[in-house]
C-alpha cells in the first residue's frame, strides 16, 4: 500500500477508536513518525494530508529541513533531545513533544529568549519509572508544570508518554489512563484556559490510546513501512 493508503487506513481506524469515546478522528491530530524516512516519503504524507510530521534525530530532521520535506505540514520532534542540541531544534518547530526534565525546559527557556520567541512543548512523563527512558516521574510531572508556567518563552501544551515497548497490552491500557488522569488534573489546575494536548499511541497501539483519551498519535511504521536499520551491512 502508499502511504497515503497507510494514512487513510490510520485515520479510519482511529475515527472507529474514537468513536467508541464519544469522539470522532476530527478530534485527534495524527502525526507521521518520519524516522529514517527519507524528504520524498515526508512529501507524499503532507500530500496525504498528515496532520504533523515528527522527527526523532536532530541531525535528520535538519538535512530533511535543508531538503524542504515538511513543506506544508507543522513540523514536531518526538525523540529524547539533549540540551546541547536544544538551539537546534528551538525555532525550527511547531511542538517539541519530549521535554522531560527540568533542565531541558531551562534551556529551551534560554535558547527560546535569545530568540524572542515562546515555543510550544509537551511535558513528558516516565510513566512506568525506566532508568533507561527520560522523562518527569509521574509525582514530579505537576510540579513540572507548574515550573513551565513561569517560564515566559515555553508554552507548555500538554503531556506525552511512551509506555514500555515489552508491556502487555493490559499493561499498556493501564500506563494510558493513568497518564491520562495526570493530564486531567494538570490541565484541570493549571491550564484550563490553554488548549491541551495528550499525546500517547504509535503504531500498535495508537487505536488504544484514543480510546483511552489521547488528543494526538505518533504513527511510523503503520503509515511508512518497517524502517531497517543498518546493523553493518544486514537489514532487519
Amino acid at each position: 500500500m502508499s502511504i497515503a493508503e497507510n494514512i487513510a487506513l490510520v485515520r479510519e481506524n482511529i475515527d472507529a477508536a474514537a468513536r467508541e469515546a464519544g469522539r470522532t478522528g476530527r478530534d485527534i491530530t495524527l502525526v507521521g513518525a518520519s524516522k529514517m524516512n527519507g524528504a520524498a516519503a515526508c512529501r507524499e504524507a503532507v500530500a496525504a494530508g498528515i496532520d504533523a510530521l515528527g522527527e526523532n534525530r536532530v541531525q535528520e530532521m535538519r538535512q530533511k529541513l535543508s531538503e524542504n520535506a515538511y513543506d506544508g505540514a507543522p513540523l514536531h520532534f518526538i525523540g529524547h533531545l539533549q540540551r546541547n542540541k536544544v538551539r537546534q531544534v528551538v525555532g525550527q518547530v511547531a511542538l517539541i513533544q519530549s521535554v522531560g526534565s527540568e533542565a531541558l525546559l531551562l534551556e529551551i527557556e534560554k535558547v527560546a529568549a535569545a530568540l524572542n520567541i515562546a515555543q510550544p512543548i509537551l511535558l513528558e512523563v516516565n510513566i512506568a519509572g525506566e532508568s533507561s527512558k527520560s522523562g518527569f516521574a509521574p509525582p514530579e510531572l505537576f510540579r513540572a508544570a507548574e515550573k513551565s508556567l513561569s517560564l515566559p518563552h515555553v508554552q507548555t501544551r500538554g503531556v506525552m508518554v511512551i509506555p514500555p515497548f515489552d508491556a502487555g497490552r493490559d499493561e499498556t491500557l493501564r500506563y494510558f489512563e493513568e497518564t491520562r488522569s495526570l493530564y486531567v488534573d494538570i490541565k484541570e489546575k493549571l491550564f484550563h484556559n490553554v488548549p491541551m494536548e495528550l499525546s500517547m499511541g504509535m503504531s500498535g497501539d495508537y487505536a488504544d490510546a484514543v480510546r483511552a483519551g489521547a488528543t494526538m498519535v505518533r504513527v511510523g511504521t503503520a503509515i511508512f513501512g518497517a524502517r531497517h536499520y543498518d546493523t553493518g551491512g544486514a537489514k532487519i
